[in-house]
């Protein structure tokens, strides 16, 4: 199996070089994705290259060991890497009290040009969208509103060099961040991983591109999920994020399904309370995490309408804040609305792209 990573354009169209596909490990899309337009513009170049640090180089030796990978050349790669001042800040959470705002998020997302190009997209796409749920059990609507929501249908898909990014957030995350060990580690694996990608490959490692966080192609996958999710979905004998969509669609739809998507499953219901009854305290506790039966949910006062009251999984109450002046919105959240934030840790996220998919979908029957 062979594997294309995204690269830089060398004329006005983006350049894709081949790559062999042998990965290994795990994670998902980027949190937030990069709004350079992959190809339309030289990438964005780091400052300070990390040969310097002593701690970069410790880490590429024992990459080197663990991998089993030439220790010169995973020194001489990162050691290429440079730092981008400017990505760390981007990895901060807003302060504290800051208030979320749905309508404005959703805003981001909502819109008639994206809703167009899902339009174009879809009916491009409609028999692999449909071979997909065949096989992964996971609908049109919501492969193309992840796509759509990431990158446009590959429209912005990035132009930090991944090296560049990978580096920056593995040996300069802000420790200002409430997790940032953690978070940090989640970098230095995709960095890891994306080394062991690139290790079997003749082709340069400074070269792929993508979002400021690392993530690659039409679908912002992070180095790992490419290693655990991606599939060869048009039977070619090569994976392709970036310009081949029936690899796209297919590997999201993948991803989905290796989290636990249940088809025909709906993501959310729609909810109202009883206030006589209602423990909102208790009800948000779990956060997105499904925890509640349909009868303990009503129990606590939330009432999911129409088929949400014979829903057989657990239930999640979704809080999305509309700003300090206006109250709430609620959801009840199921299975498949979890799974959905496995892809972005956010209930935002999540929302957007659903709505965006029911959209484009409302779209396709005009």
């Amino acid at each position: 199996m062979r594997f294309f990573l995204p690269k830089p354009s060398r004329t006005a169209a983006a350049v894709v070089l081949l790559a062999a596909c042998c990965l290994g490990s795990s994670g998902a899309s980027a949190q937030k994705s990069a709004n350079g337009r992959n190809g339309a513009a030289s990438p964005v170049r780091g400052t300070i290259p990390y040969a310097t640090r002593d701690d970069a180089m410790q880490f590429a030796d024992e990459v080197a060991a663990r991998r089993g990978l030439d220790r010169e050349w995973v020194r001489a790669t990162i050691g290429s890497a440079r730092l981008l001042p400017n990505v760390p800040r981007l990895m901060l959470p807003g302060p504290v009290g800051t208030v979320k705002n749905w309508q404005t998020y959703r805003g981001r997302f909502i819109d008639p040009v994206r809703i167009a190009a899902g339009v174009r997209f879809w009916r491009d796409n409609a028999a692999t969208l449909a071979r997909a749920e065949q096989v992964y059990g996971v609908p049109p609507e919501i492969v193309v509103g992840i796509i759509g929501v990431e990158t446009i249908y590959g429209r912005n898909m990035g132009n930090f060099r991944v090296i560049d990014a990978l580096a920056t957030l593995s040996f300069d995350f802000p420790q200002g961040h409430p997790r940032a060990a953690e978070r940090e580690a989640f970098f230095r694996g995709e960095l890891e991983s994306f080394l062991s990608t690139e290790s079997r490959t003749a082709e340069d490692p400074l070269v792929p591109v993508g979002s400021y966080a690392g993530a690659m192609g039409m679908p912002q996958f992070m180095p790992s999920s490419i290693a655990k999710y991606a599939v060869d979905f048009d039977g070619d004998s090569r994976i392709d994020l970036v310009n081949n969509t029936a690899d796209v669609i297919g590997s999201v739809a993948s991803y989905f399904k290796a989290f636990g998507w249940k088809a025909g499953m709906p993501a959310t219901y729609p909810v109202h309370f009883d206030e006589a009854r209602l423990q909102k305290a208790l009800l948000l506790a779990p956060d997105i995490l499904p925890s509640f039966s349909a009868d303990s949910f009503v129990a606590a006062g939330a009432v999911p309408e129409g088929e949400g009251l014979r829903h057989k999984g657990l239930l999640a109450l979704v809080e999305l804040q509309n700003g300090a002046d206006a109250p709430p919105t609620y959801v009840a959240g199921t299975r498949n609305f979890y799974v959905i934030t496995r892809y972005n840790w956010s209930s935002y996220y999540a929302m957007s792209v659903l709505d965006l998919g029911q959209e484009v979908k409302a779209a396709m029957e005009q």
